[in-house]
């Protein structure tokens, strides 16, 4: 729990850099000093470099260290960080929200969760509605991410998902089983859910404020185990496979933040939530399935499955809700991870949607970095269809799967500005949950 200007706590954090010289006993980048006489801790910090990867970490080993209940002195780091004051007290807030959450766990002793004093002379209040908001988010997206997949099947989380956001005022949730999707036509996502004892649950979270706005559509894919179907994959790239419905997390913790916060948007979530198993009914590679819009597809590898449910996701979000633009975060590719690292892959035909998700993501240290869709590489996955269906789900040539598939999920779209999200280098790190892209898709969704 985080406050503002609230309970004293007996020890305040505080920060500095190596230039204040403070005679601490360490003053290195990094370093973490408790000075008994005064209750203070200080934290030292790089101004001129990756101040905020230094707070998030510190704060970290802070928390974990003394395992207490702190204020922290958000006037001793403003200056460090050198940007207006909302922006440096989004990054506090939001740190320490990371940094202080006591994740979901199943040990027999809970972890204790502290709280946090934020101490300020400046008019900081007005911030607080959003930055809780966001943070909440990114915690209940983490705590789904982490979900072990035993406990986390599709019908767990749209049960879940239902319990907890029904109780947000503002938001409406629709749960489609298999009848549904099947009468629906989603044979994509059928396709994938076939080899499964448990029914492939869509999930539709929708808040809106105000019904003039443009409507959006954020799509995500909730592979809630990935085991690559009959293509199946070797044993180490299956660990962590439970964090495959990362990007179902992510948008509907979204929109339960945007709700939560009263922003005025106009907003829907669809997440499609299905094991991908191995089973004597399961979707064999070569297979040719008829997706919701119409188009054949021939299902190369079984592997490739997030592609098949975003493809049936975005024409149900674009045909049945009616939605004015469309955007979908998947855990998508390995070749993301692989060229951009930690940092999440955008990609879209619209220029104005890459400007936006650009400028919302400096307000939120969530580095993204775009890639391309090329005509090549829809010619690609329709050649290699061989003659005999619409498109491939995975071209045959080496490299670029990220763009491929980017170019194949935008022929489900209905030609409505598309923005894809892929952030399968970026979802978790060491196996941790980072619940990321929240807070860039809030930023860019709230008027």
């Amino acid at each position: 729990m985080i406050k503002l200007n609230s309970t004293n706590y007996k020890t305040t954090v505080k920060f500095t850099t190596k230039e204040n010289k403070l005679n601490l006993l360490n003053d290195e980048v990094g370093a973490i000093n408790l000075l008994s006489a005064t209750n203070e801790i200080f934290i030292v910090l790089d101004s001129k470099e990756n101040a905020y990867e230094q707070l998030v970490k510190t704060l970290f080993a802070t928390i974990e260290k003394y395992q207490i209940n702190l204020n922290v002195d958000f006037d001793t780091l403003k200056p460090i960080f050198k940007s207006d004051l909302e922006k440096s007290f989004s990054d506090l807030y939001s740190a320490l929200s990371f940094s202080g959450h006591a994740m979901e766990n199943y040990k027999k002793e809970k972890i204790k969760q502290f709280e946090f004093n934020i101490i300020s002379k400046e008019k900081i209040s007005s911030f607080e509605v959003n930055e809780k908001a966001k943070a909440e988010a990114v915690n209940y997206a983490r705590d789904l991410q982490e979900t072990p997949p035993n406990i986390g099947t599709s019908v767990y989380y749209a049960n879940k998902i239902k319990k907890d956001a029904e109780k947000i005022a503002g938001v409406k949730v629709t749960i489609l089983g298999k009848a549904e999707s099947k009468k629906l036509n989603m044979n994509l996502l059928l396709a994938v859910n076939a080899g499964s004892l448990i029914e492939a649950q869509v999930v539709i979270v929708e808040y809106c404020s105000d019904a003039k706005l443009p409507k959006t559509g954020l799509v995500g894919k909730g592979i809630t185990f990935d085991s690559g179907g009959y293509n199946l994959k070797p044993a180490q790239h299956m660990k962590g496979m439970k964090f495959d419905m990362s990007g179902a997390a992510i948008v509907i913790s979204t929109v339960m933040a945007l709700a939560k916060s009263k922003s005025k948007a106009n907003v829907v979530a669809v997440g499609l939530f299905t094991d991908n198993r191995i089973g004597y009914t399961a979707t064999f590679p070569d297979s040719v399935i008829t997706a919701m819009n119409g188009k054949t597809v021939v299902i190369e590898d079984t592997d490739a499955e997030g592609r098949l449910v975003l493809a049936d996701g975005l024409t149900y979000a674009a045909k049945e809700l009616k939605v004015d633009q469309l955007i979908d975060v998947a855990t998508l590719t390995g070749a993301v991870a692989y060229a951009l690292g930690r940092t999440t892959g955008i990609f879209s035909h619209n220029e104005k949607l890459i400007e936006d998700v650009n400028k919302a993501s400096l307000k939120t240290n969530e580095v993204v970095w775009r890639l391309p869709i090329l005509p090549r590489h829809l010619k690609q996955l329709q050649k290699d269809a061989r003659g005999y269906a619409d498109l491939t789900s995975c071209a045959k040539v080496y490299g670029e799967d990220s763009s491929y598939a980017a170019a194949f999920l935008n022929e489900f779209t209905e030609s409505k500005p598309y923005l894809h999200l892929d952030v399968a280098g970026s979802a978790d790190i060491e196996q941790k949950a980072q619940g990321v892209m929240v807070k860039t898709l809030f930023e860019l969704l709230k008027k």
